[in-house]
Parts: structure tokens; sequence; C-alpha cells
């Protein structure tokens, strides 16, 4: 990294060759291994073979499921999102800064745990039928394709909502000052200014949910496939680990979600390009924040807290409640409350410790790891111009358009391959390496993030006082990009800790993570240890997260 802040006289730099190659054989072989596999059947290239393979499987009907699904549930988490951006952005309720943090919350959550709390509640005989024994006949109309949208619209909404919110906010209050002097109504103004102005933020937010939605494997493989809806990303893992084994038809599956994904970015970019206006300017903006009479008051706070109920208050209840319970068949019964769950994680030997430890080992390296790379690609991009640096960064920014279950597959078939020299597949090494891809932007984006806001000017007074290149990064840039590298490490850290694809996917026999533990307990029938695991996971999540603000806060303050 030391000749990144000071170009060598060199044409070829090591820096550069160094990343590219990390990254080529991370993120572009594994993707190009899935193109060639779906394409070549190691006799002749054929390019539409893909499509042949899922007309004469009959692979049609996930499809369509697929992108039916992720078109209703970008219509569910936009139904869900406007409103309380709106709310948020333009009225007085804006100023309770802590909704933001909870409406994140559902977000937070792994989805795979999320849907079982839902199951767990709404089942027959659940917690719903527990507190409500009047009401029955809900299993009905929740398992079905309704239950299964409104499960990944609650998990997905604060995408769209983020994204809404923060282009409202740049709408200035000035424009709302010059509809009404020249006497538009309310509905004048959102239908003919803050709709238009809105649009290009809600294509972005729409695609971004779309494609996070049928790249999805942990809700449709524990709700749908209970339910019999069947997707690309079910249909995929099925087919390399249930037999018999087809990979012709997963890589051409793969290949198809990765085309979509591919073709989504591209649309977005497009239409955000011609919709886009500018709101921000020289003349100073003015963000109006609406005043409210008590009736007006009351729906919004009502709204808001139907949202956190059904997103946030259901599946935690759900999840606590179901992780406290001795025997299930006796439900929320005074008595039948134990600790024991969560005793049994942590006794010495005991497979819930053994998960636990291995998600904790698992998570520090990758994260350790992608920050290394990520410091070296983001020194690369910001201080190193050409085509190479642009190449390395999307790359190192590629794996957050492809779904993880594609990346997977792809993984596997690069590091299983028979020419391949370094056997690490179906070892620990290879859980690293899949994780390291996966999450190799996140460190990238933050430190980059970082870096970009230190002035050049400090690395040339470094130079004039005699410092060398390796002085000047660790005594001046190092300390400066501290909070990004901090950001980058927490984030893949609590990401990696949770994460359920690769783990089924990767994992050699008889090694378990928090997560596959918790899915395999809630596949055996006892979800109150799962249920405790997953408490424990989402505990060490928010305290992570909680102690970074408070870092980024404090350093704030110190720079201040």
């Amino acid at each position: 990294m030391i000749g990144l802040i000071n170009p060598i006289k060199k044409y070829i730099k090591f820096e550069l060759i160094a990343a590219l190659t990390l990254l080529t054989v991370l993120v572009a072989a594994p993707i190009f291994q899935i193109l060639l596999r779906s394409m070549y059947d190691g006799h002749t290239l054929d390019v539409v073979a893909p499509f042949k393979i899922i007309l004469q499987g009959n692979l049609i009907k996930p499809i369509m499921n697929t992108l039916l699904l992720g078109i209703c549930v970008v219509i569910g988490a936009g139904v869900v999102a406007f409103p309380l951006a709106f709310i948020t952005a333009k009225t007085e309720i804006g100023k309770h800064k802590w909704l933001d943090l909870i409406i994140l919350v559902p977000f937070m959550t792994p989805p795979y745990i999320g849907s079982m709390a839902w199951i767990l509640f709404l089942q027959p005989n659940g917690f719903f039928n527990q507190l409500v024994p009047g009401i029955t006949g809900q299993e009905s109309l929740f398992f079905s394709f309704f239950g299964l949208v409104m499960i990944m619209s609650l998990h997905l909404f604060p995408f769209i909502y983020l994204i809404l919110k923060n282009a409202m906010e740049r709408i200035s209050g000035n424009l709302d000052e010059a509809a009404i002097v020249h006497g538009a109504s309310p509905a004048y103004k959102l239908i003919r200014i803050t709709m238009p102005l809105l649009f290009s933020a809600f294509i972005l937010g729409s695609l971004l949910v779309f494609v996070k939605s049928i790249g999805e494997f942990g809700t449709p493989v524990t709700f749908g496939r209970r339910i019999g809806f069947n997707v690309l990303t079910t249909e995929i893992h099925k087919y390399v680990s249930s037999w018999p084994i087809s990979l012709s038809k997963a890589t051409s599956l793969a290949y198809f979600l990765l085309f979509i994904c591919i073709l989504i970015w591209y649309v977005q970019s497009v239409l955000s390009n011609r919709f886009s206006y500018q709101t921000v300017n020289g003349k100073g903006m003015t963000n109006l924040k609406k005043p409210l009479n008590k009736f007006q008051k009351i729906i919004s706070y009502l709204y808001i807290g139907f949202v956190l109920a059904i997103s946030v208050g259901i599946p935690y209840f759900s999840i606590i409640a179901t992780s406290l319970i001795k025997l299930r068949g006796y439900g929320l019964q005074k008595g039948n409350f134990t600790l024991a769950h969560y005793r049994s994680l942590f006794e010495v030997g005991s497979s819930g410790s053994e998960a636990f430890l291995t998600s904790l080992k698992i998570a520090v390296i990758s994260a350790t790891l992608c920050v290394i790379i990520g410091i070296l690609v983001a020194l690369i991009v910001t201080y190193y111009n050409g085509k190479v640096s642009k190449l390395i960064d999307l790359l190192s920014l590629l794996p957050n358009s492809v779904p993880t279950i594609v990346l997977a597959i792809g993984l596997i078939l690069f590091w299983n391959a028979k020419w391949h020299v370094i056997s690490i597949y179906n070892t620990f090494w290879m859980v690293i390496v899949t994780y390291m891809t996966f999450f190799i932007p996140y460190s990238v984006q933050y430190i980059k993030s970082s870096l970009s806001q230190i002035s050049k000017s400090l690395q040339s007074a470094g130079k004039i006082c005699g410092g060398s290149s390796f002085y000047n990064f660790r005594k001046i840039m190092l300390p400066l990009m501290m909070p990004g590298i901090i950001a980058g490490w927490t984030m893949t850290f609590t990401i990696a800790f949770r994460e359920l694809v690769g783990a089924l996917m990767i994992l050699p026999p008889g090694m378990e993570t928090s997560s596959t533990y918790i899915f395999n307990q809630f596949e055996q029938g006892d979800a109150s240890k799962g249920m405790a695991m997953a408490v424990v996971s989402v505990l060490i999540t928010i305290t992570i997260l909680m102690c970074l603000n408070i870092f980024v806060d404090k350093r704030m303050n110190d720079a201040r």
C-alpha cells in the first residue's frame, strides 16, 4: 500500500496487479464460471443453452413466480414506505429522530428469522390463537402468496423509506411556497411538484427492492416452501443440495437470475439519468415541516404505530416468547417459561456454543480480511486514475448487484474445479473466501467514503516535512480513515455473523454456524433453541451497531 500515495516511476504497479488479481479470483472468475458452465456442455458453446434447459426442464413456473413476487413486494414495500417517508420528512413528527432507528430494525433482522417468527405467531394454535382464542381461520389468509408478500414487504420497506425520505428532505420548501402563492391545492402540489421530483428516487428504491426480492433466499425457503411457492433461489438451492443434483439446471437458473439483475441495474441507471432533477442550488433552501392538527397527529401516530407493530412488535414478540417457552404444547401459560435454552447455548461443547463460536470466528476473520482488501481498493480508486482502477472499482462493487446464491454457485464451480491447484473446497477457508466475496463491497464503500473527505494537501505536507510514504500513511492517512475502517469492519462482521445462504451451501460436513443452527432447529421442530440463538445474534448485532454510533459520534466531536 506504500506506493498508492506516491506513484512510483514504473508503468506497472504492484498494488494494481495485487488488487486486480484478488478481485478477479474472488469475484470475476466465479461469475465467469456460471456463464461458462451454463453455455458450454464440454463440447460445444451455445449462448442460448440456458434458455433451452429452462424450457425443457419445465422451469418457467419458478421464473414467473420470482418475477411476480418481486413486483408484488415492490408494491407492498412502497405502500408501507411512502406515508412513513412523508410523515417523517414533511411534518413536525420528523423531529423524533429515534423513529428512523426503530424503522430500520426490520432490515437488521435476518429475513429467515422474521419469517419463522411470523409462522410461529399465525400458525394453527400459534401465539395469535393463544392471545385471542375467539378468532380462528387467520392461517388460511396468512399461509398464502399474500403472507409471503407481506413478510418480505415488511422486511424490505426501509430501503424505499430511506431513499424517499432523503429525496423529500431535499425538495425545497420554496417550491411549496411558490405553489401556494399561485393558488395550488395540496393535491395539485402532490401530483405536479412532489411526485415528479420523487420519481427518480422511487425508481431507484423500487428496483433495489425488486433485485433484493428476486435474490432473497431466507424467506422463500422457510415460508414459500411451506405454501408450495417455489422461486429461482429455492430451485437453485434444490438442484445443488438435493438428489438428483443437476448443475446444468442450477447454473441455467443462476444465469437467468444474474441476467435479470444486470438488466434491472441498467434500467435503473437510464431512468435515473433521464428523470433526475436538481433541487439543491446556491439560492438557499428551506425544508418546511408542516404542523398537524389534532386529528392529523392521531392518524399519523396510529399509522406509525401500526407499521412498527407488524414489522417489529409481532416478530420480536414471537421470537422472544418462543425462546423462553419450556414446552411448546402449553404455550403462553404461567410457569411454562425458562432460560434453559439460553443456558444450553453457552454450555461448553454443546452444538449451540460450537455454532456460535464458529460464526464468531468466521465473522472476525472475514471482516478483517475484507477491511484489508477494502483499504487497498479504496486507495487505488481514490489516488490512481485510469481504466484499471475503474475496473477494480467495478469488480469490488459487483457482488452487491449479484444475488448471493448466484455467487455461491459460482464459487462452488470455481473452487471445486479439477484443475484447481489450491484445494480449499469443503474446508473452513472456503467459508472465509465465500464471505469475503459476498461482503467486500461494504468495506470498500465505507472506506472510500471516509477517504474522499481527506484533503490531499495533508499528504503534501507530510512529504515536505520529510515523511516517507509509509510514515505518512501510518501517521496521517490511517487515523483519518479509521471511522470508515471501523464502520466497514462492523457492518461486515454483523452481516457475516448471520449469513445463511453461503453457510448452507458452502459449510463443510459437520460444521454449523449460528444461522444454520437456527435454520436446522426450526426444521427439526425445536424452535425454542433456534429462537434463543436468534435473540443472542440480534442483540450482538444491535450492540455492535450502537457501539459504532458512539465511536463515530465521539470521533466527530473530537474533530470539532
